[in-house]
């Protein structure tokens, strides 16, 4: 009886310990089943995303890019042709088997085993992600390679199109070309959906609508297992969208007559409409393939255009390269004089042959006996040197002549849709005291007036000044692209319009006796017999631009416009010049006559030449070269 109370305290704190036993139990229960709630109910959403993700394998599926037409839009210029990828997949090779797949594959592809070896090192060889071996195989070889599918575990191939440039011509400078993705191109694109595997536009209209072309890519989803093999045969398709189709205001048949008539000389030509602004040719010698950029001497080729320094074939000179306008500039010249009143159109100048100023000789392009006494019209028709020279030096002045320039559009951007050109350049009294720390002399005026000196523009600025004339005051902004296009419709989404880029403030008599005088210019001046023509009236103006010293090299221009007699919206305006590096043969005038005359008589360069009579002049070159 002694012992009662003990037991008691002993039951007592075993019934304690059990109760806090379950106690324990319980919360620990409760702990789990809100972790279950948070993970399954409150989380789980997101889980299941993360688990999707990780047992899903996205390939993705690339697009076509949009197709280029010309203005007429019956014809592609830029396609797609079907090539392929192949790729290895590893981890699908069968255990020893390696080295004898790779040597295969390698004899199928005409690659080394080494090649493969350099993207499959040992480190990857059991992974069953996919390795890429080989783009832009041709069909043929993915026969074979399916033929002997049995002996090729781990190999497969997917569809990869490439551009096919149809014409490779001198088109190739407005059109450009694709290649891979850079890493900076990479990193500042991004936000816009390309990736590192993305195929975009380097130059030209490639480059300067490559999100127009780019087309959406589709993918492939697989579900895959932790080691990233396949769980299912059929895979989740998302199918790409093609890319849109660009109509360019370029007119193919006017590009081949002017990329003709240029020939192999290293020059630039321009035709565009002046109403508009709608280019229908530009024309750069020498050009470049771009179909080569898409084959495994890309890279050989390109280092081989770069390096040629002499001829830069990948420079557009039409839009990136600058020259002296020599007398061309003679227009501006003439609208400034009468717009300021600063000379009168029939007051007479005596060109002696040449002008003696600041103890310097100044010679006219005909010394002896000179042009003898010249009103404004049979200066501009001469190309009077001492005319332009008096006119700028004594009544204008380098203010007056630079503003004027700009009015002109002339030392700055065209505008134009593509990705670089240059604005040229006007100088100013205060740019050559910062540039060379010295005073703007009488000399420097007198140069700038007949369009030598610091004087630099473009082929399609002089064809933007010539607009100027006739449309009496207005440039429109020059433009390549026409109409973006449904690429499986064909539906127009979007069209260019003309859009003024400059307007200007002279006179509208002004623009009247401008024409004349450069009507008169080919009926009477210089080019009166490279410029004859019995199918249209023609208005220009040439230009000689000195580029070497004591007159043994110039660059030969022609800038006109036709028909003289009609409304800006049924001309033409032609820009040509030819560089100096060529055989000198004055062929500026002679060109442009051809171009006008194929375009307005619906003849080839062919046809044209011989109905102007110019087969002596092309057998003459022939005989020299």
């Amino acid at each position: 009886m002694a012992f009662a109370p003990q037991d008691n305290d002993t039951t007592q704190r075993k019934t304690i310990r059990l109760i806090f036993l379950a106690i324990l139990i319980l919360a620990g229960f409760a702990v789990y089943v809100y972790r279950l709630f948070f993970l399954q109910i409150l989380n789980g959403q997101e889980y299941r995303k993360q688990s999707h993700t990780i047992s899903s394998q996205t390939s993705t599926i690339p697009a076509q890019r949009g197709e280029i037409f010309d203005r007429n839009a019956n014809a592609a210029i830029v396609v797609n042709t079907d090539s392929f990828a192949v790729e290895l997949t590893p981890g699908e090779i069968p255990a020893g088997y390696y080295d004898t797949v790779a040597t295969r594959l390698a004899s199928l592809l005409a690659i080394s085993k080494y090649d493969i070896d350099k993207r499959v090192p040992p480190s990857i060889r059991r992974s069953y992600t996919s390795v890429p071996i080989r783009q832009n195989v041709p069909f043929s070889i993915i026969s074979n390679i399916a033929e002997n599918k049995t002996d090729l575990p781990g190999v497969s191939w997917f569809s990869k199109p490439i551009r096919n440039y149809i014409e490779t011509g001198s088109i190739s400078h407005v059109i450009g070309y694709v290649g891979t993705i850079t890493k900076d191109e990479v990193n500042m694109l991004y936000n816009k959906g390309y990736t590192r595997n993305s195929i975009v536009g380097k130059t030209g209209i490639e480059k300067q609508y490559d999100e127009l072309l780019q087309g959406i890519p589709g993918r492939e989803i697989r579900t895959v297992d932790v080691r990233g093999r396949f769980l299912s045969d059929t895979p989740t398709l998302q199918l790409p969208q093609k890319g849109k189709s660009l109509v360019l205001t370029i007119d193919m048949t006017v590009q081949t007559l002017v990329e003709k008539t240029l020939g192999n000389r290293v020059g630039a030509a321009v035709v565009l409409k002046p109403a508009s602004g709608e280019i229908l040719a530009m024309v750069s010698y020498p050009f470049f393939n771009p179909n080569i950029f898409n084959t495994d001497d890309a890279n050989h080729y390109f280092q081989t255009l770069i390096s040629d320094e002499n001829n830069q074939p990948l420079i557009n000179r039409a839009v990136n390269a600058v020259y002296p306008p020599a007398s061309t500039f003679k227009i501006v010249m003439s609208a400034a004089m009468l717009n300021e009143k600063a000379f009168s159109s029939a007051k007479k100048i005596e060109c002696r042959g040449k002008l003696l100023y600041g103890g310097r000789v100044f010679n006219c392009h005909i010394h002896e006996p000179g042009h003898g006494w010249l009103d404004m019209k049979n200066g501009l028709a001469q190309s009077c040197d001492v005319y332009y020279w008096t006119v700028g030096r004594d009544y204008l002045g380098i203010n007056k002549i630079n503003a004027y320039a700009k009015e002109f559009g002339l030392g700055q951007s065209t505008q134009i849709d593509l990705p670089s050109h240059q604005s040229g350049f006007i100088p100013t009294a205060a740019w050559k005291e910062r540039r060379y720390h010295e005073k703007w002399l009488g000399g420097d005026t007198m140069s700038a007036s007949i369009g030598q000196g610091y004087l630099l523009v473009t082929p399609l600025q002089l064809a933007d000044m010539v607009a100027m004339v006739t449309n009496e005051g207005t440039i429109y902004r020059p433009h390549l692209l026409k109409e973006v296009r449904d690429s499986v419709t064909g539906e127009v989404i979007s069209e260019s319009k003309p859009e003024a880029l400059f307007k200007s403030s002279i006179a509208p008599e002004v623009w009247k006796e401008v024409q004349e005088a450069m009507r008169y210019t080919i009926s009477d001046g210089t080019p009166q017999y490279p410029m004859h023509n019995k199918i249209v009236k023609a208005a220009g103006k040439t230009g000689t631009a000195e580029v070497a010293p004591y007159k043994t090299s110039w660059h030969s221009w022609m800038v006109a416009y036709a028909p003289y007699d009609a409304p800006p919206e049924d001309q033409v305006v032609v820009a040509v010049v030819v560089e100096a590096c060529n055989p000198w043969e004055w062929w500026a005038p002679y060109a442009t006559n051809i171009i006008l005359q194929g375009i307005f008589a619906k003849q080839t360069y062919e046809e044209s030449v011989d109905s102007l009579g110019f087969n002596y002049i092309i057998r003459n070159r022939a005989r020299a070269e």
